[in-house]
């Protein structure tokens, strides 16, 4: 990390401006790990309610300030935080930029530190979820213990399973992430032909069509580096294919009593849309929509995809988070 970098302040480009009021800290995880959080205040002045904005793997607080400041317009609070061992939240190795999580539950036990800690004593209630990718997966996992306290969840194209692998599917891949780990080795960065939806940088047009919010981002990682990772670890996969496959059990899938709705993105190229869908249908309380030849990112899409997204999460929320 920046020697002068300081988790309380957020890092702030030309093309990336912070939304008007945001604040940042730190919070502890409950095995004391420092992360760090941002909230910021509605721009109307009744509040509709707070979204809690998870993020995926290899991003921050400030790549979504366009996306945070658009909510705020809305009338909403937004709270967020980045996930261990990235952002600007505590790295878990010495190598800063392997992307590294020891066991998965260390994600959803973050979460629920952020919404007893932050959430649910600075912010204004009722709550709802809006995450991305790997985000989707924490939430989902994250459920069953949040149906007290959180009203919706709305999932970005979330990491339910990587792109369909002929030689090995995810549970060929959690066996060997296992053996891995097992025989010590959980530091060390996966190897790319494992994972050929993973090879994309913070920037790729992979994740985006839309060339402005791919330069901007592209400039964020280059005005502040720590910010971001590379390569998972064989930790990380093990964890995260876990999670995957504890998605595929029915019992499991029964237990998901939030009302979710879960958004795909046509060209994905980075996760598997269609294992998403097959999700949604199995959920009791779940609902699936595909906004068709966008990317990976749909927060971070050109507007003719983008805006039909914010729109169906306004749509869906309305219930939970009402302007009148």
């Amino acid at each position: 990390m920046n020697e002068a970098f300081n988790p309380d302040e957020l890092v702030v480009t030309e093309a990336n401006p912070a939304p008007a009021g945001i604040t940042a800290s730190t919070f502890r995880a409950p095995d004391g790990k420092r992360l760090r959080y941002a909230v910021s205040p509605s721009a109307l002045e009744r509040t509709r309610g707070t979204v809690i904005l998870l993020q995926g793997r290899n991003e921050n607080i400030e790549k979504y300030f366009e996306t945070i400041g658009e909510l705020n317009r809305r009338g909403y609070m937004v709270a967020t935080f980045d996930w261990r061992g990235q952002g600007g939240s505590e790295r878990m190795l010495r190598d800063r930029r392997r992307g590294y999580v020891r066991r998965f539950g260390a994600y959803v036990n973050d979460l629920e530190a952020f919404i007893q800690d932050v959430a649910l004593p600075d912010c204004r209630g009722p709550f709802v979820i809006l995450a991305h990718s790997m985000g989707g997966l924490v939430a989902l996992t994250a459920a069953p213990r949040l149906v007290n306290s959180i009203e919706r969840m709305v999932l970005s194209a979330p990491l339910v399973a990587f792109p369909a692998n002929r030689a090995i599917g995810t549970r060929g891949l959690h066996r060997l992430a296992r053996l891995g780990r097992w025989l010590g080795l959980g530091r060390l960065p996966v190897a790319p032909s494992l994972l050929p939806g993973r090879r994309v940088r913070a920037a790729s047009p992979a994740l985006s069509s839309d060339p402005k919010r791919l330069a901007r981002n592209a400039a964020l990682a280059e005005a502040a580096p720590w910010l971001f990772l590379g390569k998972p670890t064989v930790a990380w996969l093990a964890a995260v294919t876990g999670a995957m496959r504890r998605l595929e059990d029915s019992d499991n899938i029964a237990r998901l009593g939030v009302p979710t709705l879960i958004v795909t993105a046509g060209h994905d190229a980075v996760v598997d849309s269609r294992a998403a869908e097959r999700l949604a249908w199995r959920m009791r309380s779940g609902s699936s929509l595909t906004i068709p030849f966008a990317r990976h990112e749909l927060l971070q899409e050109a507007d003719r995809f983008r805006a039909p997204f914010m729109e169906a999460f306004e749509s869906f929320t309305a219930g939970a988070l009402p302007l009148d």
